[in-house]
């Protein structure tokens, strides 16, 4: 039997984020002969059976499943397997118990951006801060999230382990040709929170000079908490024809609508790492982002950096980007090079030389 457990219990069908993250990640701990808490069957690994009603899909009651399992189950399944190590992917551990454990930390948005009454500020504000103060060691997905983790938990950075993330460059990749489409299109891609900075990208959009010109496009689960108001400011500002509201976006169907933009626009005022800016530099699509939190680190010199809450500065960033052939044709070449730098052999062996330490 393994000396050590990763718990995949947050892996469904239509993964973002972590689970996104952990699906990518865990083929390359097969070197380390783990055993897998997992939903599914991966025939190539030992795998243990855990429920199927641990993960985002099932919302809140199934965050709160997880949790509940991981404190009074999850001890029982160690000591049965006599597990060495737990690897969690997400910063979630047994508190108080004989379990020693690595966990991933992806980001501190909801101290950051904190909502009254939300059940994540205290998930985050104690929850968290044990967890990483327990464990062995933390891993994290860029340099950013590590000043985080020292701000808001109180440890040393020799306890942190940056590792970037990755892509999947079999599958975001450029693809030559408009695809049949004619229009020209920004694309954000991503949740409506407003931390993401919508209703300032909505605005800017408005007020490129040519803007009829030209479409945006939103792509990501529409959010009956934030879309409605982003539908009105469009309207407001006369621009509601010219804007899309795609909803959640395949998979599948992501690298086309990357490839056939003119640019993406991603001016988040905060990102652990920021998926969406390295699977459209794969793609060779220019980008815009912030020139705060993680997103220099993926972006590097590859894109234009913007002041998100300046929304002049991203205005003239996206004309800019429409009405300069050249520069579009430097950023996607600068893009592809930079982009090749991130995947995720390179990221599960960075975490496998972390994990053996502990083992």
């Amino acid at each position: 039997m393994s000396n050590i457990l990763v718990n995949l219990s947050i892996i469904f069908s239509k993964p973002t984020g972590i689970s996104n993250y952990a699906t990518n990640l865990f083929p390359y701990l097969k070197v380390l002969n783990p055993t897998l808490l997992t939903a599914q069957n991966y025939c190539e690994f030992n795998c243990y059976p855990v429920p199927d009603n641990l993960t985002p899909a099932q919302g809140t009651k199934g965050h709160l499943n997880r949790l509940l399992w991981t404190q009074f189950e999850l001890p029982q399944i160690s000591k049965k397997l006599k597990s060495q190590l737990l690897f969690s992917p997400l910063p979630e551990a047994p508190l108080f118990s004989h379990c020693r454990f690595v966990v991933m930390v992806h980001d501190f948005i909801p101290l950051r951006f904190p909502k009254r009454f939300s059940p994540l500020l205290p998930y985050y504000r104690y929850y968290i801060p044990q967890i990483v103060a327990q464990a062995q060691h933390v891993i994290c997905n860029s340099q950013a999230t590590a000043n985080d983790i020292i701000k808001f938990c109180k440890i040393t950075a020799r306890k942190i382990t940056p590792i970037p993330l990755a892509h999947d460059g079999n599958h975001f990749r450029p693809l030559f040709g408009r695809g049949g489409d004619d229009r020209f299109y920004y694309l954000y891609i991503g949740r409506h929170d407003p931390y993401k900075n919508l209703h300032r990208l909505i605005a800017a959009f408005a007020a490129i000079p040519n803007c009829k010109e030209y479409e945006l496009w939103l792509a990501g689960s529409t959010d009956a908490r934030y879309t409605p108001a982003l539908r009105s400011l469009a309207e407001e500002l006369g621009i509601s024809d010219r804007i899309k509201f795609l909803d959640y976006v395949s998979y599948s169907e992501l690298p086309k609508i990357i490839n056939n933009a003119i640019a993406l626009v991603f001016p988040s005022l905060w990102e652990g790492f920021g998926f969406p800016v390295l699977e459209a530099m794969a793609c060779g699509t220019p980008v815009i982002t912030s020139n705060l939190s993680s997103l220099p680190e993926v972006a590097g010199d590859a894109a234009i950096l913007i002041n998100p809450y300046n929304t002049s500065e991203i205005t003239e960033a996206m004309q800019t980007i429409a009405t300069d052939r050249e520069l579009r044709d430097r950023l996607s070449a600068q893009s592809i090079t930079r982009a090749n730098q991130f995947n995720w052999e390179k990221t599960g062996l960075a975490t496998v030389e972390v994990l053996k330490k502990y083992i």
